[in-house]
C-alpha cells in the first residue's frame, strides 16, 4: 500500500471515530513531505465545505505560507466531489491519487453524483441567475484599478 494512502485512510479513521463526518481523509505532499493532512470534518463544524480535501488544503497553504501549491500532489479516499475538484484545480495542485471511485461513494449514501449529473445535464440554468450585472462590473472595475495580485 502507498504510504501516502495508508496516510489518508489514517485521517479517514480518526474522523470517523471522531464523529467528524464520512470516510474521506487527504495529505497533500511536496517533494516527498506531507505539508498538510485532513479529514472530513462537516458534522464537527456544522460546515458543509470542511471535506477532506479541503480541511488538508488549508493545512498545506497555511504551512507553506502560500495560496499556491504547485508541484504538490493530492492523495484522498475517494474521488474528489466537485467542489474539492475545483479546490485542487484552484491550488495548482500536480497530481490527484484517489482511492474509492465516485459509484463507490454514491454506495455508501453519499451523492456526489447528483452535482455531476446537474452540471452534465445543462440543469444549472435552472439553478443559477445572473442579476445586478452592471453594479458588479463597477465592483470589478475598481478591483482592476488597484492593480492586485492575481491568484
Amino acid at each position: 500500500m502507498n504510504k501516502f494512502m495508508r496516510m489518508a485512510i489514517f485521517e479517514a479513521k480518526k474522523g470517523i471515530s471522531s464523529h467528524h463526518g464520512g470516510p474521506f481523509g487527504a495529505v497533500v505532499v511536496k517533494d516527498g513531505v506531507v505539508v498538510g493532512k485532513g479529514h472530513n470534518e462537516v458534522l464537527k463544524n456544522n460546515d458543509p465545505t470542511c471535506h477532506g480535501e479541503m480541511m488538508a488544503i488549508h493545512k498545506a497553504c497555511k504551512k507553506l505560507k502560500t495560496f499556491d501549491l504547485t508541484g504538490c500532489e493530492i492523495y484522498t479516499t475517494g474521488y474528489p466531489c466537485p467542489m474539492c475538484m475545483s479546490a485542487i484545480m484552484w491550488a495548482n495542485i500536480d497530481k490527484i491519487y484517489y482511492g474509492c471511485n465516485v459509484i463507490d461513494t454514491e454506495g455508501i449514501g453519499f451523492r456526489d453524483a447528483k452535482f455531476y449529473e446537474m452540471q452534465r445535464e445543462g440543469k444549472m440554468k435552472e439553478f443559477v441567475k445572473e442579476i445586478d450585472r452592471e453594479e458588479c462590473l463597477k465592483l470589478y472595475s475598481d478591483y482592476k484599478e488597484l492593480s492586485p495580485t492575481i491568484y
